[in-house]
């Protein structure tokens, strides 16, 4: 469903703030795969998201979704098969726009854009259904603007909007990560239990090393731009944080120290 390969990417190049963000990143993920992508600040890890999603055009290397090469296509031609959850809630959606309004630009993504707007008796019975899912009772608030929900409201309807038309991969980029803590845990519950229920082949960046190890069938462990770890099956369903520190420290040589990622 997704290949990564070979894939370099340096910013900043020919100055003194060069930085190689991705060295030859290789990753494949096959059909339902839900991996969780880890490690510390600057690792690459958003980086690779980005290159993924079109945001950054890649130095060398290709991108591969559902079988079709996409390394050259920019970010709104890949917008039809991928669907993204960001950090910041106040992304993915449009505040100033109702409820039922987001849920119409998600539902008609892809469609060819026409004067005609007016949402359906029809349609707003389906956005009631959907948004019944969520269990947070917005199926009744469908004329509400967006900007007036909570940070765990909006980013729950953000995740809804981003499966709505089954992408052919979801990307997850921290999105629980400005939420607190008991907000976060809801929606890490709902964003599971959508991906099982879809069937969704997930790439979800986390800065939990608990989340990364319960969530998912495969763990990635990023550092210094490279993939340094990538634990599935049995493995992943014995490891602890412990065991994981310690692989770290086998693979890098080095010391895991982001306290961020160790505090979680």
């Amino acid at each position: 469903m997704l290949a990564v390969n070979g894939v370099f990417k340096t910013f900043n190049r020919g100055t003194v703030n060069e930085k190689m963000a991705l060295h030859n990143v290789n990753l494949h993920l096959k059909e339902g795969d839900f991996v969780t992508l880890i490690g510390g600040n600057g690792t690459g890890k958003s980086t690779l998201l980005n290159c993924i999603a079109g945001v950054h055009e890649v130095d060398a290397g290709s991108i591969i979704i559902d079988g079709r090469d996409v390394t050259k296509l920019p970010e709104h031609k890949r917008a039809g098969i991928l669907g993204r959850v960001f950090q910041d809630p106040m992304e993915g959606t449009a505040a100033n726009m109702w409820l039922e309004e987001n849920m119409a630009l998600a539902f008609r993504r892809g469609q060819k854009r026409t004067l005609k707007w007016g949402i359906s008796g029809k349609e707003r019975e389906l956005y009631r259904t959907l948004l019944s899912r969520l269990e947070l009772g917005l199926e009744n608030r469908l004329n509400v603007k967006v900007g007036m929900l909570s940070g765990g409201q909006r980013q729950a309807v953000t995740l809804l909007m981003a499966i709505l038309k089954r992408p052919k991969l979801l990307l997850l980029d921290e999105h629980t990560a400005a939420l607190d803590p008991k907000t976060a845990v809801k929606v890490l519950a709902l964003t599971d239990k959508f991906i099982r229920q879809e069937k969704l082949t997930t790439l979800m960046v986390t800065h939990n090393m608990r989340d990364a190890i319960r969530f998912g069938n495969r763990l990635v462990m990023m550092h210094e731009g490279r993939i340094l770890l990538d634990i599935e099956g049995e493995a992943k369903q014995k490891l602890t944080v412990e065991d994981l520190l310690q692989r770290f420290g086998q693979a890098s040589g080095a010391e895991f120290a982001h306290d961020r990622v160790l505090l979680s």
